[in-house]
């Protein structure tokens, strides 16, 4: 009877055994998972705020050459003699 008791603690021990190392690849995936996540954020963050920098140059450029057309249309319209021929 003794020697059927072990028999069945093993067996319990190498389901516990098999359990834990499932647990464990289990957690493996999910952290590696979050992992690449992460690495993605990171890569997307970069990214976009490179491509803004650039919208912004160029937003920024355009700005300033509506201000020139702005400029040239207001001393257009004060002298209109200027542009006659």
């Amino acid at each position: 009877m003794a020697r059927a008791g072990g028999i069945t603690n093993a067996v319990n021990v190498g389901i516990a055994v098999q359990a834990d190392w499932e647990n464990r690849e289990f957690i493996s995936n999910i952290s590696l998972n979050v992992r690449r996540l992460f690495e993605f954020l990171v890569q997307f963050e970069a990214t976009t705020k490179s491509k803004l920098a650039t919208l912004n140059e160029k937003l920024d450029t355009l700005e300033r050459r509506l201000e020139l057309l702005e400029v040239q249309v207001s001393n257009a319209s004060a002298n209109p003699s200027y542009f006659a021929t």
